[in-house]
């Protein structure tokens, strides 16, 4: 038995390659299983939607929005813990995705540390 296959699944969901690419290796540093995508509406359309442990998503992208993906999932009854990534933070966006259930809302750049912090708090959250 694998361990790599029961380790949780973290999706980043972000238009910027690098933050992508970023965020993905530290997951996987860290042991987990990370898939990334450059929009909200391929995620949506992925099978990544019913095994995701940890979203980790930007707020403003082109097509659905990281707020507009939140209320998505929500609305079909998906309660997987979401993490904020924004290089624009605004203390009202961070209010309402906080009382949506968001566990995290971290600024860009943001510290490795703060976002594994998140994480850990996701993933010790229930679902």
């Amino acid at each position: 038995m694998s361990r790599v296959s029961k380790s949780p699944m973290i999706t980043i969901v972000d238009d910027d390659e690098a933050v992508r690419t970023a965020i993905g290796s530290l997951v996987r540093s860290l042991g987990f299983r990370a898939s990334t995508f450059a929009s909200a509406d391929a995620f949506l359309h992925s099978e990544r939607v019913h095994d995701t442990s940890c979203l980790i998503t930007d707020i403003q992208m082109p097509g659905l929005s990281g707020i507009e993906l939140q209320a998505r999932l929500r609305a079909e009854s998906n309660a997987v813990p979401i993490i904020f990534i924004t290089a624009f933070p605004e203390e009202r966006i961070r209010r309402q995705v906080m009382a949506a259930g968001a566990v995290g809302f971290l600024s860009k750049p943001f510290d490795g540390g703060a976002i594994i912090d998140c994480i850990e708090r996701a993933l010790g959250a229930p679902a």
